[in-house]
């Protein structure tokens, strides 16, 4: 007995899910590397265009901006651990400071230094106020007041 087209077209798009994401899943684990569209294509055995294509359907950006995306989300924690700049340029896969500082400024608003400074002041503040960054609710709840 074969199946209808209507009983094998879900499978069939299930399988090219599983192979998007599988590219997905290349790109969080190697963003740091020296990636591009045809390596990412090829972990998802599609031509670089229909990758694409249906990359940017599923996930609603190109491969490329979600790459970007990834790498400025990991810089934001890495300066906020209060990695220098240019290292966390470097560990997160750009090949200059330079470019990553511009991109990372036209992304977030602010150049990376002066987001580094402001999240190191406010560990500082919640360091040095611990009970201001509790809710009062809380605090009472808890003897704390």
């Amino acid at each position: 007995m074969t199946k209808t087209k209507m009983e094998q077209e879900p499978y069939k798009n299930l399988y090219l899910c599983k192979r998007i994401v599988q590219a997905k899943l290349f790109i969080d684990l190697h963003y740091a590397e020296d990636i591009d569209l045809e390596q990412i294509a090829c972990t998802a055995y599609f031509s670089k265009f229909h990758f694409c294509r249906l990359f940017k359907k599923a996930y609603g950006k190109t491969p490329h901006h979600y790459l970007t995306q990834v790498r400025i989300d990991n810089a934001l924690r890495l300066l906020g651990q209060g990695v220098p700049v240019a290292e966390v340029s470097f560990r997160v896969g750009f090949d200059s400071s330079t470019s990553f500082a511009a991109l990372f400024k036209k992304h977030y608003g602010a150049s990376p230094s002066d987001y580094r400074a402001r999240q190191l002041k406010k560990q500082a503040w919640l360091v040095s106020n611990r009970l201001r960054a509790v809710p009062n609710c809380f605090a009472e709840a808890h003897g704390w007041k």
